[in-house]
């Protein structure tokens, strides 16, 4: 890979004219629900990846929530399951930034080569060359914090207790914002799915750290997420759940999305 990883799916997930893209994540987000309750900024959100016809609602009910952060949060840690190259634990870029329609963005070098000191987390510019679930959220970072460096990270199949090891290392503190890209059920009927991603939703509020891949193709970042958030007593908060036959396309064969918000508990 170069030192700039090209957008590889402007265009086909998203809109790939920067003028079009900034008006479609900003109707997204001025669509975006409220917060049920006000409360502390999230530390981390989960939010879907598909195209933003299907999933762009979803992940914007998350960012409208950290959109107070702007100047606050400098650093994403951005982390997404692998659909195109088989990753055996967690793949970073050498790359030193990724490019969006909305400009390049500077990749934490510092911040990854801490990651690449983990046993089970490797250099792998073909997990990330052609890989959406990490892409298709950098424009919406990008218009609710302005600048920042990201930390990218593709999780094939590391375990709850390596993902969570390599949160921790990658958590920072207020100037940090984690951010695990997943969708839910795919490709199930309509009533089928929401009962599905229902039950998935109560366990990630329960910060059961058990999801199987086939409840969230992003199982293995989120079961890391919620072990970490367990044992750091987070609280967390389901702000969304939908799926495509809410959103765009038929109800025979739908895929399930859902914005959950993670907070760390202040001190008394």
């Amino acid at each position: 890979m170069s030192d700039t990883r090209p957008a590889a799916v402007a265009g086909s997930f998203y809109p790939g004219h920067a003028a079009t893209l900034e008006r479609a994540v900003a109707a997204y987000l001025d669509a975006a629900r409220a917060p049920a309750a006000p409360g502390a900024p999230p530390k981390a959100i989960i939010a879907p990846h598909a195209g933003y016809v299907y999933s762009g609602a979803i992940a914007a009910s998350a960012y409208a929530l950290v959109a107070g952060l702007r100047g606050k949060v400098t650093r994403v840690v951005l982390a997404g399951p692998a659909h195109r190259v088989y990753v055996e634990g967690a793949a970073v870029p050498s790359a030193k930034r990724f490019d969006s329609p909305l400009g390049a963005i500077e990749l934490d070098r510092a911040g990854l080569d801490r990651l690449c000191a983990l046993p089970f987390v490797e250099v792998n510019d073909a997990a990330h060359a052609r890989e959406h679930s990490l892409e298709v959220h950098l424009p919406f970072l990008q218009s609710v914090l302005g600048h920042f460096s990201l930390v990218p990270i593709v999780v094939g199949g590391a375990s709850p207790e390596q993902m969570a090891r390599l949160l921790d290392v990658a958590w920072g503190g207020d100037e940090t914002l984690v951010v695990v890209s997943s969708d839910l059920s795919h490709y199930m009927p309509y009533e089928a799915a929401r009962v599905r991603d229902r039950r998935t939703a109560e366990s990630i509020l329960a910060l059961e750290a058990g999801i199987d891949p086939d409840e969230a193709c992003g199982a293995a970042p989120i079961n890391g997420l919620l072990a970490l958030a367990r044992e750091r007593h987070m609280a967390v908060e389901l702000v969304d759940l939908r799926n495509s036959g809410d959103t765009a396309g038929d109800r025979d064969h739908v895929v399930g999305y859902a914005a959950f918000a993670f907070r760390e508990k202040v001190p008394a």
